[in-house]
């Protein structure tokens, strides 16, 4: 065993090679070698985390220290790897996804020219690469290096078509919002050191439980509380949360796939990665537990309210994004980290499989996105039809399907703390079956809306077996987390991350709730979805272009609540003035002026003083005697004494 986790490391070297490869040989490399390079980097990491997951037993996480990457004076940061269950799942969904959404990508991006074809790549391998060293670190200053490695590589790969303004535009808004976000991630590990002198998570989380358990750390301790909000700060940006989730639907401008990967397999769930992993902290820090609890509810609200009333297909998608997000956050404010966890990775597979089936519509419609101008594509597309609705099972709830087994354990853990929290996100749930079924109807349902001369064609076999891959994981995949009410300890999830939220577990006493109101809970809400996804179907599949705008509140929602524009006029503009007073006023009238003006005082200083190098040998002698003679009259006069006249002559 301990041989195999030895090689750990390999996962994220490969990618990188990967991305080396294709990135210094873009202009040589074909096409295939470029696919082949970039797949096949990221399918040997999935072999090699499969291994890893079948090795990690212990309770104790396995540590690869490699070496000494910060030591100042008691401070020891190494640059080593943490080999758990929490981070061997993540392994498991990060290259697994990757790899079938770098397959996908091969046919997707088959028209772009060689050289940004591999340029391509070697971005998304760099993604890949920098999210598994996020959550292998076994420290958070490693966790941080991955954590702005896929700042980088969504800034580069949402502006990877940089001809286009509006496209530049999404990827620097995506690089600033996140960049907040790490400011608070930051402060919060120069924190995490001056309160317990360590950054290393078994040290530093050991030191809390036994601070804990002497007294010496309360709860609500006001630092740790400082602590986890600035570490909150830095999720909702890079998992898309309020006030910091504008950039994500956004981050539309990128190639599907990228939606993809970013959506569904790195990026935005890393900020639930690093709550989870930090559960101690948020356990014992009440407060901030709440305040996720909050936010992740409202945004989950929000997100959904705006996606009734999308009309771009990809645009739906990235709104059901933020509000399944929101959801996971609901999850880790309650304390039930399994659930988050749980929804994060039932989530990578229908989100991956939605935001695949979206491309292979795009594909196939000849990069149409409006879904007014679908209609009828089950026909044309069975493929892309079939995966797809399972993917809208599964997001809705419907039994059996994933979703519906972690939607269920996050709703019911939010009951068992508050029932408010659970009839709020039940309202969340029934508004996401209303518009995942609208997206289906508009799209596969009725009659065909597009153009008749370009008729929709089903994708390749490189964007379709991922497809079925996908909806196979995507319908199945929940049934390792068969909740209690239907068999006592058949939720095989729950026990293998128990190690990893073990400390939690022994400071709070889990909320139970009795199994009969489970059933009534759960037979009513699966219900309800069944009625929303049956009046959904029926209103839109017969669905035809009117050419009127929405109105009224419709209006609101389908401009995004204005938020945006909210942003623009009490953030952007007010910065943008700033900027243009900074600039106009303060550097070109002030400070440009100061400098070129000593600039231009020296030149007509030496422009005067030239006048004195006249070539005449008298003038020179005249003024050399006059020079001697004011040194004299100064010596004189400052030192009566003559100390004065030593001092330029020495004694």
């Amino acid at each position: 065993m301990m041989n195999i986790l030895q090689y750990a490391w390999l996962i994220p070297v490969f990618p990188l090679m990967g991305f080396l490869i294709n990135g210094l040989f873009r202009n040589s490399l074909s096409k295939q070698m470029v696919g082949i390079t970039g797949c096949g980097s990221v399918l040997l990491s999935f072999i090699v985390s499969v291994f890893l997951f079948a090795n990690v037993k212990s309770a104790d996480p396995y540590i690869a220290h490699y070496f000494d990457f910060i030591s100042v004076g008691k401070i020891s940061i190494p640059f080593a790897f943490q080999i758990d269950q929490l981070s061997v799942l993540f392994l498991l969904i990060i290259t697994g996804v990757g790899t079938l959404i770098h397959i996908y990508s091969t046919a997707y991006m088959h028209e772009e020219e060689p050289k940004h074809f591999a340029r391509y790549f070697a971005y998304l391998n760099l993604f890949i690469f920098s999210m598994l060293l996020l959550v292998m670190g076994a420290n958070y200053v490693i966790m941080f290096i991955g954590w702005e490695g896929v700042g980088l590589c969504s800034y580069l790969l949402i502006g990877f078509w940089f001809k286009r303004t509006d496209y530049n535009n999404a990827a620097r808004k995506a690089f600033i919002m996140n960049r907040i976000g790490d400011l608070g991630v930051l402060l919060a590990v120069f924190w995490m050191m001056q309160k317990f002198g360590t950054v290393n998570f078994t040290d530093l989380f050991s030191a809390i439980a036994a601070q804990h358990a002497e007294g010496k750390l309360s709860v609500n301790d006001p630092a740790l509380v400082g602590i986890t909000l600035l570490l909150f700060v830095g999720a909702t940006g890079k998992s898309a949360q309020i006030p910091l989730y504008t950039w994500l639907p956004d981050a539309m401008a990128g190639p599907t796939p990228v939606s993809a990967l970013i959506h569904a397999a790195t990026m935005v769930t890393a900020g639930i990665y690093m709550i989870a992993r930090s559960n101690i902290m948020f356990t014992l820090a009440e407060t901030t537990s709440s305040i996720v609890a909050i936010i992740g509810l409202a945004t989950a609200v929000l997100a959904a309210t705006i996606a009734l009333k999308q009309n771009d297909i990809k645009k739906v998608l990235a709104y059901s994004t933020v509000s399944q997000l929101g959801f996971m956050f609901l999850a880790l404010g309650v304390g039930s980290y399994t659930g988050a966890v749980f929804h994060v990775m039932t989530h990578a597979f229908f989100k991956a499989l939605m935001f695949l089936g979206a491309g292979s519509v795009i594909h196939g419609m000849h990069h149409e996105q409006d879904m007014r101008n679908y209609g009828g594509l089950k026909k044309y597309m069975p493929v892309t039809h079939a995966t797809f609705l399972i993917g809208c099972l599964a997001i809705s709830g419907v039994p059996l399907f994933s979703g519906f087994f972690s939607k269920d354990e996050i709703l019911m853990g939010a009951y068992a703390h508050n029932p408010i929290l659970y009839y709020i996100g039940l309202a969340a749930a029934l508004m996401t079956a209303f518009y995942m079924f609208r997206l289906y109807a508009m799209t596969f349902q009725g009659k065909f809306r597009g153009d008749e001369h370009h008729h929709p064609h089903e994708s390749p076999a490189a964007m379709t077996v991922p497809l079925v891959t996908l909806a196979t994981l995507a319908a199945v995949v929940g049934f390792i987390g068969i909740p209690a009410l239907f068999r006592p300890d058949a939720h095989l999830l729950e026990k293998y991350l128990a190690p990893v939220f073990a400390g939690s577990a022994k400071l709070v006493k889990a909320h139970e709730i009795d199994h009969s109101t489970e059933w009534i809970l759960l037979i009513v809400s699966t219900a309800i979805i069944l009625v929303v996804i049956a009046f959904a179907w029926n209103k839109f599949s017969r669905y035809q272009k009117t050419g009127t705008e929405e109105t009224g509140f419709g209006k609101v929602l389908e401009n995004k609540w204005y938020v945006d524009e909210i942003y623009n006029a009490i953030i952007v503009k007010p910065i943008m003035s700033m900027g243009s007073f900074l600039n106009g006023v303060v550097e070109k009238s002030g400070i440009d002026k100061l400098v070129n003006g000593v600039g231009r005082g020296v030149q007509y200083a030496s422009r005067q003083f030239r006048h004195l190098q006249s070539g005449v040998i008298g003038n020179y002698i005249l003024i050399m005697v006059a020079a001697i003679v004011v040194l004299f009259l100064i010596g004189f006069g400052f030192t009566p004494d003559y100390k004065g006249i030593q001092s330029l002559f020495g004694k």
